[in-house]
């Protein structure tokens, strides 16, 4: 039976830091918490990221890279892993959205680059200051 992507689970937690932030100059950094986990029956492994980070004034950042934070962390079956980043955005309230490409790592001693990719999807998330959707 082929492995399928939708048992990856993508959980997205978004924090406005005003401490990282200076309005006056149209800055506004955001911390993202991602919980990735795996409900397959397969280790899997995160290879590569990709996001689109759009503002409100539809000015759109992409980027790509391997890993996350460093990191391209092998989950195992039932487990998960968590990290932090940020984004800055120039206005007050933005979204982001994306996909992480990922492998199923099984059997663990082949090199992950020859092995199949599958893409997990990021649905769209917001990023806002508090007081900015009020």
């Amino acid at each position: 039976m082929p492995f399928s992507p939708s048992l990856v689970g993508i959980h997205v937690l978004t924090t406005y830091l005003p401490s990282h932030s200076h309005p006056e100059n149209n800055q506004y950094t955001f911390a993202y918490t991602v919980t990735i986990s795996n409900d397959s029956d397969l280790p899997v492994q995160l290879l590569s990221r990709h996001w689109i980070i759009t503002d409100a004034n539809n000015d759109v950042q992409e980027v790509r890279g391997e890993g996350v934070v460093g990191e391209q962390p092998v989950i195992p079956p039932g487990g998960s892993f968590r990290y932090t980043s940020g984004a800055t955005l120039t206005t007050p309230v933005g979204c982001m959205e994306g996909s992480y490409f990922m492998v199923v790592r099984e059997p663990m001693d082949i090199d992950p680059s020859d092995l199949p990719t599958f893409e997990v999807p990021i649905r769209v998330f917001s990023l806002h200051t508090p007081t900015a959707l009020n």
